[in-house]
């Protein structure tokens, strides 16, 4: 690539100095138009066959589009059928827009006319290539020549549409008109054209068309198409008779960019495809630019609760995959691996829990996941990069274990261990079975055998608690006794009087978990010995075993790890 840079020319702004867009602050959803079925369909490697186009079509309209792109109908027969089909199995809501694409080219706009017939409500979208590398490379001709296709093309429309219109009566049938190419369009030829167009179409305020402005090719930075889009917006002669919209396509990869900064530039409109899907490197992608004003509290007039569901429409019927750093809709997307970041999460969570906070206040996750109906999917997993917060974290969302804050870092750093060594990711299973064998599931050298807990007023004011049981110590079974003021403080006791000594209590918590049909306790006991301190956990129907269990544990897992070779 050696110098390869100097053969491309540097895109020319076009100076415009009277811009208002970057003041401007989007505050309502624009007029979606999706044209999967159409631009998305042409850029498949298979496109879609009927059964697929239905398929799709029915999920657009389920997420609430009014206006749909269904194909080209001239350009096949397959998409000659899916228009037909569309309106003599009555498959189009009475509130829903069909809108076809045609050439501006005479046999097949006549073509085009007849797939139309006998729907109620239809956009006939025409076209013809405007730009100056287009001019000069493809037709050999000057601005007046593609000005003159394109008035030709539109007196002929609007003779056919007000035939259509006499022998369909009911129906609604509106125009829209798209310079393609627009952004490699001077834009005084681009308004120019435009206009009239408009002229010839009989537009007006009551009755107006749609005039498209598509950044066919992403020729430079979204301000630029910002500036050529405020430029027609506010020097088109018939604005009044307009609907300005916009179909940025993602060369340079900021096609959202480009489409919020031509909404903020005037448009009222947008055309995309859900996902990005299309030509070389897609449209717009419309939930992308629909979830980002959900984010700002703008009602997109989408509907993404199911998105799951959707994604999977799209990969069966389009055959092509959503990768999975999507926003918002790629598997990973609300996903912590970092410890920092699992931290703030965590801490984001019980926040919101602990205040019944009115706004979504999360760090690292701009909106609820629960919005886009994926509260089941992990939020925080596990690898060798996570933090002492996710693995508690994990045992909180999906088991129920509400592990205090000082034990965080020490169970963290047992599944970080486990992660270092697998080299890989771990699932949340994974994770609970790691807590299970840590915690849980260890009974050597000490194993509780029988106990008997029992309480005597030595006085009217006086409590006193008995434990009377058998401790086995690597099989070999011990009697032991102790009192004290509660369960605990006896069990301390009791072991003291068999020699098990050396162990402070530090912090003891609890609460119940739910252990499929029944619900039991479960107690974290932080002891100290020296200068270490160690949890355990127990897990009982009892909350006095389960907390003498917890003690248990702790003692096992410091002689366990006195047990360890030192490195």
């Amino acid at each position: 690539m050696e110098q390869g840079y100097k053969k491309y020319r540097p895109f020319q702004p076009i100076g415009f100095s009277q811009r208002t867009w970057p003041d401007q602050v989007i505050r309502r959803a624009p007029i979606w138009c999706s044209v999967d079925l159409r631009d998305g369909n042409q850029a498949l490697v298979t496109p879609m066959n009927l059964h697929r186009k239905v398929v799709f079509f029915k999920t657009l309209v389920a997420i609430g589009f009014k206006e749909i792109e269904v194909g080209f109908p001239a350009a096949s027969e397959t998409e000659f059928e899916t228009i037909r089909y569309l309106i003599e199995e009555n498959l189009i809501p009475d509130d829903v827009t069909v809108q076809v694409l045609v050439q501006a080219r005479r046999h097949l706009i006549e073509r085009t006319f007849e797939a139309i017939r006998g729907a109620k409500n239809v956009i006939l979208h025409f076209y013809n290539s405007t730009s100056t590398l287009q001019r000069k490379v493809v037709f050999g001709t000057d601005m007046e020549g593609v000005i003159e296709i394109a008035v030709e093309a539109a007196a002929l429309i609007r003779e056919m549409g007000e035939q259509l219109r006499a022998e369909f009566p009911e129906m609604r049938l509106r125009y829209e008109y798209s310079p393609e190419s627009f952004s490699g369009t001077e834009v005084e030829n681009a308004v120019n054209i435009c206009d009239r167009v408009l002229e010839t179409l009989g537009a007006t305020p009551e009755d107006k068309a749609i005039i498209n402005l598509p950044n066919t090719v992403e020729l430079a930075t979204p301000n630029c198409y910002a500036d050529q889009v405020e430029y027609v917006a506010t020097h088109l002669q018939h604005r009044d008779c307009a609907v300005l919209s916009i179909h940025p396509h993602n060369d340079r990869g900021t096609a959202t960019a480009a489409a919020e900064l031509g909404i903020m530039a005037g448009a009222e409109r947008v055309e995309g495809t859900i996902f990005g899907n299309g030509e070389r490197t897609g449209n717009c992608d419309l939930m992308n630019l629909a979830m980002n004003l959900y984010a700002q509290g703008v009602d997109p007039t989408l509907d993404f609760t199911n998105m799951n569901h959707i994604k999977r429409v799209y990969e069966e019927c389009t055959r092509m995959h959503v990768h999975e750093r999507h926003p918002y809709v790629g598997e990973l997307v609300f996903t912590a691996f970092s410890g920092s970041h699992q931290d703030a999460i965590n801490k984001g969570v019980t926040y919101m829990a602990e205040n019944g906070s009115k706004y979504w206040e999360v760090p690292y996750l701009p909106i609820d996941p629960a919005d886009l109906g994926r509260q089941y999917e992990p939020i925080i997993r596990i690898n060798s990069q996570s933090g002492k917060g996710g693995a508690a974290f994990v045992m909180h969302r999906h088991f129920g274990y509400i592990l205090p804050k000082q034990m965080h870092a020490e169970f963290g750093a047992v599944v970080q261990a486990v992660c270092d060594r697998e080299g890989r990711e771990l699932k949340a299973e994974e994770v609970f079975r790691i807590f299970q064998r840590e915690y849980l599931h260890v009974h050597k050298p000490f194993d509780l055998r029988r106990y008997r807990l029992f309480e005597e007023n030595e006085k009217l004011d006086r409590v006193v608690v008995y434990f009377d049981g058998v401790l086995s110590r690597d099989g070999q079974d011990i009697q032991l006794s102790g009192r004290g003021n509660g369960p605990i403080n006896a069990f301390f006791n009791a072991l003291g009087s068999v020699g098990i000594t050396g162990y402070k209590f530090v912090s003891y918590s609890e609460h119940a978990v739910s252990t499929g049909a029944d619900s039991q306790a479960v107690s974290y006991i932080e002891l100290s010995r020296g200068d270490d301190t160690v949890f355990g956990v127990g897990l009982d129907h009892n909350i006095s075993l389960s907390s003498i269990k917890g003690i248990l544990c702790a003692i096992n897992r410091f002689e366990r790890h006195a047990a360890q070779p030192k490195e």
